[in-house]
């Protein structure tokens, strides 16, 4: 099991990729209803024949373990068009001093929906305004202007599970100011009041929480 960028390289550690495996075994999928042309095209072709395309979305840390961080088959509609937040997720962590980001949506009036990402800054970095427009415009340069977010959220962690999952439905909740539910499954929950009160003073544009 490895961790690849696009190029089918081994990536850096902290560095997300596509979670690959090497050595298949038996028990593996095999094949999809009906369809075994698509099965090979989506799992078994992105790396060559022998290497297995999972469509996991991981980063392999500084001790080597492997950690998934979300699907890279993960979608967003905003405007019509259809959005990887993958990779948005992966354009925001491009900007300078940005550890973690987490790509979610809000209702929107026009457009159906909006993006919303928080953002997790680096251990001793202290976000602020000018650092919001970095990453705004690293995303438009990067993906396009129809990816623009309508609110970036900076905060020093995200609600994670104890496996280190971050809890998007939590996000997406706080982001469109829906019940939050169920936070029993989290490690840090009172991150979850902290971006809840920061969200709900802010309209659009950047936030620090806290």
């Amino acid at each position: 099991v490895d961790v690849f960028n696009e190029k089918g390289e081994p990536t850096k550690p902290g560095e997300r990729g596509y979670l690959v495996i090497k050595r298949p075994w038996p028990g593996m999928l095999r094949t999809l209803f009906k369809d075994p042309e698509r099965y090979v095209s989506t799992y078994w072709s992105r790396y060559g024949k022998e290497i297995y395309f999972s469509g996991d979305a991981a980063k392999k840390d500084e001790d080597g373990y492997i950690w998934v961080v979300g699907r890279v088959d993960d979608a967003i509609k905003v405007a019509g068009h259809r959005l990887s937040t993958m990779e948005i997720e992966s354009a925001v962590l491009e900007v300078k001093n940005v550890a973690e980001a987490a790509v979610v949506t809000r209702p929107h009036e026009i457009k159906g929906n909006e993006i919303v990402i928080y953002v997790t800054p680096k251990e001793g970095v202290e976000a602020d305004e000018e650092m919001g427009k970095k990453v705004i415009l690293h995303i438009r340069e990067a993906i396009g202007a129809i990816a623009t977010p309508g609110l970036v959220v900076f905060t020093s962690d995200l609600p994670k599970t104890r496996s280190g999952k971050i809890m998007r439905r939590i996000l997406r909740a706080i982001a469109s100011k829906d019940e939050i539910g169920d936070l029993s499954t989290l490690a840090n929950p009172e991150i979850v009041e902290t971006l809840d009160n920061s969200v709900k003073r802010g309209v659009s544009g950047v936030i620090i929480a806290g």
